[in-house]
């Protein structure tokens, strides 16, 4: 039990970091303006995106937040990354930044594997 609370905190505190702290503090910066201009999206779809990944991301955290509301966050961010490892694969071609989505989707699969483990346990 206690190893799966462990497992389960420290995938969904690399979510939390990579799709809301990250986001939130360099959303504004003109590096990421022009990768959501590269990718041929316009600005506010960038600024559209960083508010649901920081909604996401509460919503993920927050413990007393109903399970049927975390399975669309989770649903929101695994689309999130399928759809940006296609953007990177139709935009740059084939390389790193085409499969580093998939290997956040991967982190995203071990939080939402044991968030499940732990509801059926009753011990969240």
């Amino acid at each position: 039990m206690k190893k799966e609370k462990i497992i389960y905190w420290v995938a969904t505190s690399i979510i939390a970091l990579f799709e809301g702290v990250m986001p939130a503090l360099t959303s504004q910066t003109e590096l990421a303006r022009e990768g959501i201009r590269h990718l041929g999206y316009p600005a506010y779809f960038g600024n559209a995106l960083v508010v649901f990944k920081i909604v996401g991301v509460l919503i993920l955290i927050i413990p007393q937040i109903p399970k049927r509301i975390k399975e669309w966050a989770y649903a929101g961010f695994t689309f999130n990354f399928i759809f940006a490892a296609i953007s990177h694969g139709f935009v740059d071609g084939i390389n790193f930044q085409t499969f580093f989505p998939f290997i956040i989707l991967g982190i995203l699969m071990l939080s939402y594997v044991y968030y499940h483990k732990l509801q059926t346990r009753q011990e969240f």
